[in-house]
């Protein structure tokens, strides 16, 4: 419990800033320089810089696009997983259990509010801004508007799941074989490994009697039936 609460407390405090985009053939410009602080006096604070203001159309095209690759859709994506994580951490003895729904109720309006799912939308908008012209844009929309691009917009998420669920059975079976190989060397992973199925089974323990221990009595024999005489020893 304690682990997911860190591992969210950790994720919410990371930020990863967009920086404004420059024109091409612009050279960046120098920060102004600024007064040494007198002494007992606060060195001044770096102005904000506010980011660029995007072309309308080629902004325009870049939500079209990201709305025909079903992209746009991440932020609501994120912010559910997000909810998830915090109501499954928190129904693991976090806050009392009659209390979790009035928490996540809480949690979650507050949260859509200071994190609405579009916001994750433009932060997309101006990353594909920095990384693709405007006519990148326009043949990769091209692209997915027709018939083969919307079946890869269909079909790349069953796709991508598979090849995850392929390569993360590769990459088990390699790390099992690894460490089964380091057993000798660290008698401690026995205890922590599955049985390596290349290796012979420990063999199972004799049922033999053991020495001076009386043989195995014979079968008892039925008593007879009525009218017959008993068998003679």
């Amino acid at each position: 419990m304690k682990l997911g609460i860190a591992l969210i407390a950790a994720a919410l405090s990371t930020a990863s800033p967009l920086f404004a985009q420059t024109p091409p053939g612009t050279a960046p410009q120098k920060p102004a320089p600024t007064a040494p602080a007198q002494p007992g006096q606060a060195a001044p604070s770096a102005p904000a810089t506010a980011p660029e203001k995007l072309d309308p159309a080629k902004e325009a095209a870049i939500r079209h696009l990201l709305d025909i690759t079903g992209v746009s859709k991440e932020g609501e994506d994120i912010s559910a997983g997000w909810i998830t994580k915090v109501h499954d951490t928190m129904s693991r003895g976090a806050i009392p259990a009659d209390q979790v729904a009035k928490f996540m109720d809480t949690f979650t309006a507050k949260f859509n509010a200071s994190a609405p799912p579009h916001a994750v939308t433009d932060a997309m908008v101006a990353i594909y801004a920095r990384h693709f012209s405007l006519e990148d844009i326009q043949a990769v929309t091209k692209f997915y508007e027709s018939p083969i691009g919307q079946r890869m917009v269909k079909e790349m998420p069953d796709v991508s799941r598979e090849s995850q669920g392929v390569g993360m059975q590769m990459d088990q079976k390699a790390a099992l074989q690894v460490l089964w190989g380091m057993e000798d060397e660290y008698p401690q992973l026995k205890a922590m490994l599955p049985p390596d199925p290349s290796k012979p089974a420990p063999a199972a323990p004799s049922l033999a009697p053991a020495p001076g221990s009386p043989a195995t009595p014979p079968a008892a024999t039925p008593p007879p039936a009525p009218g017959q005489k008993p068998p003679q020893q």
